[in-house]
């Protein structure tokens, strides 16, 4: 049978609505859903541990500015740097030189794995102004952070890009804007899904063991269970750069490698620490 005759094709717009004569994109608006979604987690997190609502309010702010511009000088430097070295105004602005003159693109780049730096790095200036404890604070992102993932990819998913290999599978899809005729694997729907799961897994387990925030339980869990998924869902996925082609692990892999570990780690010390 002709794969193509049960394959998805997939050509959606990439802009739902314009305000003002700007146009909404879905990406963008996926990304802040799932922001918002994460900032109702924290808040619901924090409010379960007593902690003072102005000591939270910062916390989206430096959420929010730690993951842009980690995920995107992450994208800029782990999969571009040639290209973003020399033209650094596209690294920090949401524009790119086309034909001569500027347009505004939006930020089509964004790395998780810088994300997670990003973050970790906006943190650390919250809890120097917060004193809050660090662990506390990584757990109750780290709660909230796969619903974030998932909404990311969905977001991936409507602009067709970060696409899976060919495959003869029946839920193939036919991802027109990349002018690939093959059905491929939704590698960005596999993600969003798998990112659901864990969220709904670590708010089960959040239930059941309140106690544990503050332990590394719940950021060791996301880190672990994501970025092990990530590194595996990697073989099924087209190379997002030339350079990766021949190489026996791809950036997003080796990228992975370390967060599992710390995963891991966290994991274990909650075993044997208590927050």
């Amino acid at each position: 049978m002709n794969p193509l005759h049960s394959a998805i094709v997939w050509d959606p717009s990439i802009s739902p609505f314009s305000i003002l004569g700007f146009e909404v994109r879905y990406y963008a608006l996926c990304w802040m859903i799932g922001l918002l979604a994460a900032y109702f987690v924290v808040s619901r997190v924090y409010k379960n541990g007593g902690i003072k609502e102005e000591l939270f309010d910062p916390l989206f702010f430096y959420c929010f500015f730690g993951i842009l511009i980690g995920a995107r000088l992450g994208h800029c430097l782990f999969y571009e740097p040639e290209y973003y070295l020399s033209h650094p105004l596209e690294m920090i602005l949401p524009i790119k030189e086309i034909n001569g003159s500027w347009k505004f693109i939006g930020y089509s780049g964004l790395a998780s794995h810088g994300g997670v730096i990003g973050v970790v790095t906006g943190l650390l200036l919250y809890i120097r102004k917060t004193k809050l404890p660090f662990m506390w604070v990584l757990d109750s992102l780290g709660i909230a952070a796969p619903i974030f993932s998932a909404m990311v990819r969905l977001g991936n998913l409507m602009n067709s890009e970060i696409i899976g290999l060919p495959t003869e599978m029946p839920w193939g899809f036919v991802f027109v804007k990349t002018g690939i005729t093959a059905p491929c694997h939704p590698a960005q729907l596999y993600e969003s899904l798998a990112y659901f799961a864990v969220f709904i897994a670590i708010i089960i387990l959040y239930r059941k063991h309140k106690e544990k925030v503050g332990t590394g339980l719940y950021a060791g869990f996301t880190l672990f269970t994501i970025f092990t998924f990530r590194f595996f869902v990697e073989y099924i996925k087209d190379n997002q750069v030339a350079f990766e082609d021949g190489m026996l692990l791809n950036m997003g892999q080796i990228l992975s490698i370390p967060l599992v570990i710390a995963g891991g780690y966290l994991i274990y010390r909650s075993t044997r620490n208590k927050a």
